[in-house]
């Protein structure tokens, strides 16, 4: 199996990501950012179900299982999701907000262009 080129593997990402959007928005997630940089990490999704936030993390999986793309969040990518999930409640001052971090797992379908399975509450923060 050959490796895409580094531009190639960007957008097939991206376009994942919005696929991904997509997918939450129909399923009733109100997306309030994307992408969101910040230093030691980065969150894809965040949007609010009902009056949770959440924090998406989009894998895409060219070949192979769902389950691959989950076990693809390692306990060293939960930190960084847990540091930038962090620092945007700090910065929109949402302290008391509560929240859960997802994991969308894509990969390319034969009827859909994308198979999405949304796993909620995919990790917990720990002490």
């Amino acid at each position: 199996m050959t490796q895409q080129p580094r531009e190639g593997r960007r957008q097939t990402g991206q376009a994942a990501e919005e696929a991904a959007e997509r997918y939450l928005r129909r399923r009733g997630l109100r997306i309030v950012s994307r992408n969101f940089h910040c230093r030691g990490g980065e969150v894809d999704i965040i949007g609010y179900d009902e009056k949770q936030l959440v924090f998406v993390e989009v894998r895409y999986r060219g070949q192979g299982s769902l389950e691959g793309a989950l076990e693809s969040v390692t306990v060293r990518k939960q930190q960084r999701l847990i540091r930038a999930a962090s620092w945007f409640l700090q910065r929109h001052r949402l302290w008391d907000t509560p929240c859960r971090f997802d994991v969308l797992a894509m990969t390319p379908g034969r009827i859909r262009r994308y198979r999405a399975q949304w796993i909620q509450n995919a990790f917990q923060v720990t002490d």
